[in-house]
């Protein structure tokens, strides 16, 4: 029997629960390895990715879903099960980052498309097959004094549209993420502007899932915070919280089921502050939780380095952040909770 795509989203953002997003790409990871010294190959990053899917307590406890590259979501573990095994094993649900990157728009300097919707259908019906049940794709929007322009808000917002339609043909969910970028250039941006432009994408967003019959009881949305530019950072967590809340309010309808936030720039323990923040503001339509990856693995990295020996230590880092962002997901997240890991 088929999963209807209203349960298989509210499985991706059940209570006390968020996303692991393990899907950076071979060049992004690299970048990540070279930080602690290892080489990536295909084996590297299959251990990497392993110790987080054998991390019991995290998967099974806070962790609802896993986006991955599709090098994982192909690859087996060390003692030859499939990596997507282990995940739903886990109680998650596996996931498949499939647009192809953000490249260069045509006549419009300074701004990107996102690519990858050529073959698109015929690659999530494979993806199916191997598994997946939702997928991700990612829109880039920058912020400078001219930036964005209307054509790429548009241009994104429509392909944003197109690739979830097509998910839903396939029975798969979408992650609908629209990210305004708090560390572009210059990032020098206030909160207010922020907040402005990340209204306008998300109204465009939501007009083009209206046009093109995407059913919003069967996506998740994956957004920035609203937050000031990286070099200009002056607000506070209750400031941040606050204007999320409100731009969210007024631009995302109550059928969505769930909202699953980006980090975008900021660290893992500010990330978990604002989500802790906003869960314990008031009451919203929707769950609120977390889509993190550097903000989840970082501290895991770290411990792990690249050895064997260090697997353990690894684990235990990924386990501290995961519950830490899942009682931020549930608004008891306390600064005091950090220091007692």
């Amino acid at each position: 029997m088929t999963e209807r795509l209203e349960d298989i989203a509210a499985k991706m953002v059940a209570d006390g629960k968020g996303i692991l997003a393990a899907d950076e790409s071979s060049a992004t990871i690299k970048k990540r390895f070279d930080t602690i010294g290892l080489e990536s190959t295909a084996d590297s990053r299959r251990d990497y990715r392993e110790m987080f899917f054998r991390t019991e307590e995290a998967m099974k406890d806070y962790i609802s879903g896993v986006i991955l590259y599709d090098e994982t979501l192909r690859q087996k573990a060390a003692d030859g099960t499939p990596l997507v095994e282990l995940i739903a094993a886990a109680g998650s649900v596996p996931g498949i980052k499939v647009d192809a990157g953000a490249k260069p728009l045509a006549a419009h300097p300074g701004e990107t498309i996102t690519e990858g919707l050529d073959g698109l259908r015929d690659r999530l019906a494979e993806y199916y097959k191997l598994g997946a049940r939702f997928a991700k794709w990612r829109a880039v929007i920058s912020i400078s004094d001219v930036l964005p322009s209307w054509g790429a808000v548009k241009q994104n917002a429509q392909a944003l549209a197109r690739y979830a339609a097509l998910c839903q043909e396939a029975n798969i969910v979408p992650i609908v993420e629209p990210e305004v970028l708090m560390d572009g250039q210059p990032a020098t941006h206030s909160i207010d502007r922020c907040y402005d432009v990340t209204e306008w994408v998300l109204k465009t967003v939501f007009a083009e899932l209206y046009d093109a019959r995407v059913r919003l009881e069967g996506m998740v949305l994956k957004p920035n915070m609203v937050i000031d530019g990286k070099n200009a950072r002056k607000a506070s967590q209750e400031e941040v919280a606050e204007k999320t809340l409100r731009v969210l309010k007024n631009t995302v309808p109550p059928a969505v089921p769930g909202i699953a936030f980006l980090s975008g720039g900021q660290s893992d323990e500010e990330a978990t502050a604002h989500l802790s923040i906003l869960n314990s503001t008031g009451t919203h339509p929707w769950k609120l939780t977390y889509s993190y990856g550097r903000a989840l693995q970082a501290a895991a990295l770290k411990a792990w380095g690249g050895k064997a020996a260090n697997l353990a230590a690894g684990q235990r880092a990924f386990t501290h952040r995961a519950k830490m962002n899942a009682l931020a997901a549930a608004g008891k997240w306390k600064q005091e909770l950090e220091k007692a890991a």
